[in-house]
């Protein structure tokens, strides 16, 4: 939960807004360098998760490097101050220009995820007379057990390279003469929260690694992505993920040759946690069978629970009265702009604060204008 002098000062600010802790942001960290680059292991954090510039440059000046999914991320990787030979940039839908944009700063790598990408690629590398290292995204075709948006490594999946049509980019690649094949790419999924699809990528991943290096290619990339979750439902009693585990799983089932290296892409398992959203209920509504807690932040800060049914878990942190059941919704004209259903907190009444916990990650980078909300400043624990 949050010291009396952090809500104290909650009560100053005006509503809704991300708060950030650091202290959970540098204790993750620390645990992630612990278990993780102690063992030679490269971490590439997921802008996606979060693009807050203050929160880039801590998780930077940790060792941790860049993972793009537009060229939007790529330059505000740049502008946090990333080096360029630290940045991975996926997504299946690059545009020339954000291509451009990356061979322009000689980024890492290019997560590469259809034949066409590698053809447009190979053409604008040339334009530029530069050679753009590349590494194939496979699909696995690994049951990741979470939700199906956020389900990224299956055959039908739109993201990737099939096993099926390996072969034939493996021929394709020594025509394309601007482009270097430097390793190999998975991402299964987000919000993983069992080991056993982690083992399975181990799997697919050691048998794909050996035949890509049997039709004469050497790669020194195996990306197996992130994915790994945390827990939204006890955030204070599991505020750092089990990395030690996490790690540990690869480190004894992916088998590296001696001249590869093992990388990861983590977002959600980094930033999850440090981060909440504060907001303040509005009306209170009594119904026949529905009690409501209005409050001001909507969807258009969190769409989490609207988008994929999240369950975020919600403190109140201005009443310690007897509790009571409550639908958490927001002030969007949508009847999905809701937080929580039958929930059991403290009752509240107009004016109390309340912390959607675990919102670090997917959270205020997902923010929306629908409704022509203004956006509020974010506050970090250093600030106060």
């Amino acid at each position: 939960m949050f010291p009396s002098q952090v809500t104290e000062f909650f009560k100053s600010q005006k509503t809704p807004f991300y708060y950030y802790d650091l202290d959970v942001l540098n204790t993750t960290l620390d645990e992630i360098k612990k278990h993780g680059l102690s063992k030679g292991y490269h971490v590439h954090f997921a802008l996606k998760a979060n693009n807050q510039l203050k929160i880039l440059e801590i998780i930077r000046e940790a060792g941790l490097g860049a993972d793009c999914v537009s060229g939007g991320e790529v330059q505000r990787a740049i502008d946090a101050g990333f080096s360029a030979d630290e940045i991975a940039f996926a997504g299946v839908g690059k545009s020339d220009e954000e291509i451009e944009l990356g061979l322009n700063h000689n980024i890492f790598c290019f997560n590469c995820e259809s034949p066409q990408e590698l053809e447009v690629l190979n053409e604008l590398a040339g334009k530029q007379g530069k050679t753009a290292k590349i590494a194939l995204r496979l699909n696995p075709n690994v049951e990741a057990d979470t939700h199906k948006y956020i389900t990224t490594g299956l055959n039908e999946n739109k993201f990737g390279i099939n096993a099926s049509d390996l072969d034939a980019v493996l021929e394709q690649l020594p025509e394309l003469e601007h482009l270097k094949l430097i390793g190999i790419h998975f991402h299964i999924g987000s919000q993983i929260q069992k080991f056993t699809p982690f083992e399975e990528l181990c799997k697919k991943a050691n048998a794909l690694n050996d035949h890509i290096e049997e039709q004469g290619f050497e790669l020194s990339v195996i990306n197996v992505g992130g994915g790994f979750g945390i827990n939204y439902e006890h955030p204070n009693d599991n505020s750092v993920p089990d990395f030690e585990r996490f790690f540990g799983l690869f480190d004894k089932h992916i088998r590296l040759k001696d001249h590869q290296q093992l990388h990861f892409e983590l977002g959600r398992s980094v930033v999850g946690q440090c981060g909440s959203l504060i907001t303040k209920v509005l009306y209170t509504k009594y119904g026949q069978t529905k009690n409501f807690a209005i409050v001001d932040a909507g969807m258009t800060e969190l769409i989490r629970p609207a988008l994929y049914q999240a369950a975020h878990r919600i403190d109140v942190l201005t009443s310690t009265k007897p509790e009571e059941k409550y639908d958490v919704v927001g002030p969007i004209c949508e009847s999905s702009d809701t937080f929580r259903k039958d929930i059991s907190i403290p009752k509240v009444e107009r004016g109390d604060l309340v912390a959607i916990r675990s919102a670090g990650a997917y959270g205020e980078v997902m923010r929306s204008a629908y409704n022509l909300r203004e956006a509020n400043p974010s506050i970090y624990s250093d600030e106060i």
